[in-house]
């Protein structure tokens, strides 16, 4: 990097204030011009697809009723965004794009609040069973879903993917309280395959909290995500078919009592690393890997997908290795050493500031869940201020809901914005301007898409991740981005 100290004898000296202002310009844009660009091409805010239009692609590719089951250890699933589930006939693509800003409030929250209760050895749930939270989450968190079978025959529904939980579960009839779906709730009474877990299964303990009937003796479970949405119910087993790939005997919750969480979708699929995320439960089948492509909606029509087996592992892909949080299995810790901006490391951004200590505080996570990138407070506005002085060069406009570094490009196609780079533990991933560049609304407003936070837990966002196939071979305890990949 530059540096500004050889200068320093010149200013000691009396000149005058004009040559001053002369002689710093000249140096700050010897060193803006020092710094790598990379062209960017201006895109505006999505525009939510209709579902069923969406529907009818996923009936085309065997995601249907009626598609056969067959054996196949690996299979791709189409990925749609949460815009196109339940838009409102008023909703425009900004009041769309503010719900997104405020739904990744309410998700990182719930993250951090996971992370901080069990690296204090506190569980996020009352160990009250039957005692009924108030959710104040009028709408869902979660921003990827996709349409897979539930019993048998299969019952086709949107599931929410997450990577940030583990438990698998589906809204159940009869409801003691259900949230609005798309699909009909589904009737365990109509599944010849649902069978409930008994109190003493070795599967029932594998949950943090259980519960227990009085009368059956059927394991109960409960699930909160920390942002007081939970789900209650029973804990059973059942039939998933992923298009024509069938998976029995998955362990999911079957719940009569579901408030906040994702309006719209049946349920939830956890991917993330716990005894009872899907991916775990069906890890040998699918060799332990899995990988997801989630694409810029603004820029492309195309799906995104979720891919399990072999196949989702790019040759393409650079690894870094995953981290153990002793405290909590169910995030996707990495090392992120530094960032770079302009080929230059951003000062005061090391490994150690993003340390996981031996209490589970701090760490790095990546998150398929959140949007915006969370860094901790002091990396933030390092990126921040080194961002901004490498984009000298475009027109500042006003603050943006959680954004404090937006620019107006209005009449604009195309600019040149500083390269930016995340230095992971073995594995250099170069972002694309539209990785962390915005839009925010139609008049040309663009913004950085990074945010700071006074927690110790930075998240990896999606907005990040597009454009990027992600890898997580847990055989190899490892995650991988392959860029360009999503095709």
């Amino acid at each position: 990097m530059l540096r500004k100290e050889p200068v320093a004898p010149i200013f000691s000296v009396k000149m005058d204030g004009k040559f001053f202002f002369s002689l710093f310009l000249t140096i700050s844009v010897s060193f803006s011009a020092a710094l790598q660009y990379q062209t960017f091409e201006l895109t505006s805010l999505p525009t939510p697809q209709d579902l069923s239009w969406l529907i009818q692609k996923d009936l085309e590719l065997g995601v249907g009723d009626g598609a056969s089951p067959e054996s196949d250890d690996t299979f791709s699933l189409n990925l749609h965004h949460v815009d196109n589930l339940s838009p409102a006939s008023n909703d425009t693509k900004e009041s769309l794009f503010e719900l997104r800003l405020r739904r990744d409030a309410v998700r990182v929250k719930a993250l951090v609040t996971i992370a901080a209760a069990n690296a204090s050895r506190k569980p996020p749930l009352s160990r009250d069973f039957s005692s009924s939270v108030i959710s104040g989450l009028g709408h869902g968190s979660g921003e990827y879903f996709t349409r897979l079978g539930i019993g048998t025959p299969a019952k086709y529904v949107y599931m929410v993917l997450d990577t940030g939980s583990d438990v698998v579960w589906i809204q159940c009839s009869p409801c003691k309280k259900c949230y609005r779906q798309a699909d009909p709730v589904f009737d365990p009474k109509k599944s010849t395959s649902f069978s409930g877990v008994s109190c003493g299964s070795p599967l029932c303990r594998l949950l943090d909290n259980p519960g227990c009937t009085a009368n059956r003796q059927k394991c109960l479970y409960q699930v909160s995500y920390g942002d007081g949405s939970f789900t209650v119910g029973e804990f059973s087993t059942e039939t998933l078919t992923f298009r024509r790939t069938r998976v029995k005997n998955v362990a999911l919750g079957c719940g009569h009592d579901n408030e906040g969480l994702f309006v719209g979708a049946a349920g939830l699929l956890g991917l993330g690393r716990g005894k009872l995320s899907f991916p775990t439960q069906a890890g040998r089948r699918f060799g332990d890997k899995f990988s997801y492509c989630l694409v810029d909606r603004s820029a492309s029509s195309k799906p995104s997908y979720l891919m399990f087996g072999e196949s989702s592992v790019s040759r393409k892909a650079v690894f870094t290795t995953l981290i153990t949080n002793p405290k909590l299995d169910t995030f996707y810790y990495v090392g992120l050493n530094g960032i770079s901006v302009g080929g230059v490391p951003v000062p005061g951004i090391a490994s150690s500031t993003f340390n996981l200590d031996p209490s589970g505080n701090g760490g790095v996570i990546v998150d398929s869940g959140t949007s915006v990138t969370r860094l901790t407070r002091p990396a933030y506005i390092a990126l921040r201020d080194a961002f901004r002085s490498g984009a000298s060069n475009l027109k500042r406009a006003p603050d943006y809901s959680l954004f404090d570094t937006c620019f107006d490009l209005s009449g604009k196609t195309v600019v040149k914005v500083p390269t930016l780079v995340f230095h992971f533990t073995g594995a250099e991933v170069s972002l694309s301007a539209s990785n962390y560049l915005i839009p925010v609304d139609s008049e040309g407003t663009f913004c950085f898409a990074f945010a700071g936070t006074t927690s110790g837990l930075s998240i990896i966002g999606n907005i990040q991740q597009q454009g990027f196939r992600v890898v997580f071979d847990l055989a190899g305890k490892r995650v991988g981005f392959a860029p360009g990949s999503c095709v």
